[in-house]
C-alpha cells in the first residue's frame, strides 16, 4: 500500500512539474508551433512518465526511508514530538511568509522551487530546535506563570533544568516499591520513565520458576500499575533500546545520557557505574537514610539485644526503621532491654550502622 501511494505521489509531482517547466524547455527547442507539443496536457502526461520511470529506481528506497522513520518515531518520547512538532509549524509558518514575499518576483524558477527549498529547510531547522530546546521552552513557561525570575536566578536555574524532566526507574527501585510511595507524595517532579527492556526484564523475573523472584516480579508489576493508577508523576513507557548493549545497567545508563535525565535506583553497583558515565543518580536508600532520625555519639538509647554480632562479643539490636546497632560486649545481654550509649554512626548508600557500648553495663527487664 505504502509503495502504491509513493508511486502515485510520483506521478502527480512529475504531472505537476510537466506542466511548470516543460512549456520553458519547449521554448528552448523552438516546439512552440507545434500545438500537439506546446500543450499543458501534454506536458503533464511527459512530466508523470518521466517521474513514474524515475519512482522504479526510488520507492523502495523512499518506502524504506519511511518504514525507518516511523519506527523511530513510534520510539520516540512524547514530550519530543510535541516540541518537534511545535518547532516544524513555526518552521513551515516562517517559509510560507518568506515565499509571499518573494512571489512578486517574475522568474519562475524562483517562485515555484524556493517555496520548497524553504520549507524543507526552515521545517527541518524548526523541528531541531524545537527537539533540542524542549526543556528550556518548559522552563521559560513555567518561570513566566511564576511571575518570572531574577536574571541571576534564571541563569542558575537553567543551568539544573537538565535531568530535572525524565527519572528513569530501574529493575531494583521497582521491586523495591517504596518509589510508588515518594511518588504519591508529590516530591518526584517530572516524569518516570520505564523502559521496555525495564519491563521486559521484570516479566521474565515473574515467570520464573523460583517462587521468590516470580513473587518479586508480580510485586514489581503491580507497583507499577498502581503508579499509573495513583494521582503523581506521569509515567511514560518508552520503547527505546541499545541493540549492541547486553547488561540493563548500561542500557539505564546510555538511555539517561539520550534523553537528559536521572537514574533513580537503589542499586549500589549501578549507582557506582551511572557516577563513572558522568550520569546523576537518586538513590531511594540515601533518601530513606536522609530522612531517618538523627544519632549523635554520646547519646543514650533503650533497645533489645536480638542476635550475637560478627566479631567477638557484640550484640545486635535494630531500631523501628531497621537501622542495626552493633553494641560492645553485648553478646551477653541477648532477649534483654538495655540502655546503651552511641559511640559512632557509619552513614553509606546500602545503610546506616549505629555502634553502641552498655551504659553502667546495666539490664533492665524487657517490657
Amino acid at each position: 500500500m505504502l509503495k502504491k501511494v509513493v508511486q502515485v505521489s510520483f506521478l502527480l509531482i512529475g504531472g505537476t512539474l510537466g506542466v511548470l517547466f516543460l512549456p520553458h524547455l519547449f521554448k528552448l527547442f523552438s516546439f512552440t508551433t507545434s500545438p500537439w507539443i506546446n500543450n499543458p496536457y501534454v506536458s503533464a502526461i511527459l512530466g508523470a512518465i518521466l517521474l513514474f520511470l524515475i519512482s522504479l529506481f526510488l520507492t523502495e528506497p523512499i518506502v524504506n526511508f519511511i518504514k525507518w522513520m516511523e519506527e523511530r518515531l513510534l520510539k520516540a518520547p512524547v514530550f519530543d514530538l510535541i516540541f518537534g512538532t511545535i518547532g516544524l509549524v513555526v518552521g513551515l509558518s516562517v517559509a510560507f511568509l518568506v515565499s509571499f514575499g518573494v512571489s512578486s518576483i517574475q522568474i519562475p524558477i524562483i517562485t515555484s522551487v524556493l517555496p520548497i527549498l524553504l520549507s524543507i529547510i526552515l521545517g527541518y531547522l524548526g523541528f531541531q530546535v524545537g527537539f533540542k530546546k524542549r526543556e528550556e521552552i518548559i522552563h521559560t513557561v513555567q518561570s513566566t506563570k511564576s511571575g518570572g525570575l531574577k536574571k541571576k536566578e534564571v541563569e542558575d536555574t537553567s543551568t539544573q533544568t537538565k535531568g530535572k524532566l525524565y527519572k528513569i526507574l530501574d529493575t531494583s527501585v521497582i521491586i523495591d516499591g517504596r518509589i510508588a510511595d515518594i511518588s504519591a507524595t508529590g516530591f518526584l517532579e517530572g516524569v518516570l520513565v520505564v523502559p521496555q527492556f525495564v519491563l521486559t526484564e521484570l516479566q521474565h523475573i515473574a515467570d520464573s520458576s523460583d517462587t521468590l523472584k516470580r513473587t518479586k516480579g508480580r510485586r514489581g508489576l503491580d507497583v507499577l500499575k498502581r503508579m499509573q493508577t495513583d494521582d503523581g508523576p506521569n509515567i511514560l513507557i518508552t520503547d527505546e533500546d541499545f541493540a549492541g548493549v547486553p547488561e540493563v545497567d548500561m542500557k539505564l545508563v546510555h538511555l539517561a545520557k539520550k534523553m537528559g535525565g536521572l537514574v533513580v535506583t537503589n542499586d549500589f553497583n549501578l549507582n557506582k557505574v551511572a557516577d563513572l558515565h558522568g550520569v546523576s543518580v537518586l538513590n531511594i536508600n540515601d533518601l530513606a537514610n536522609a530522612v531517618k532520625p538523627v544519632v549523635i555519639p554520646g547519646e543514650d538509647m533503650h533497645v533489645v539485644i536480638v542476635k550475637d554480632g560478627k566479631e567477638h562479643n557484640q550484640g545486635v539490636a535494630y531500631l523501628d526503621d531497621g537501622t542495626m546497632i552493633v553494641v560492645e560486649d553485648g553478646k551477653f545481654h541477648v532477649g534483654n532491654a538495655i540502655d546503651v550509649v552511641v559511640t559512632s554512626v557509619l552513614q553509606t548508600s546500602a545503610g546506616r550502622m549505629i555502634f553502641a557500648k552498655l551504659k553502667n553495663g546495666k539490664i533492665s527487664k524487657v517490657n
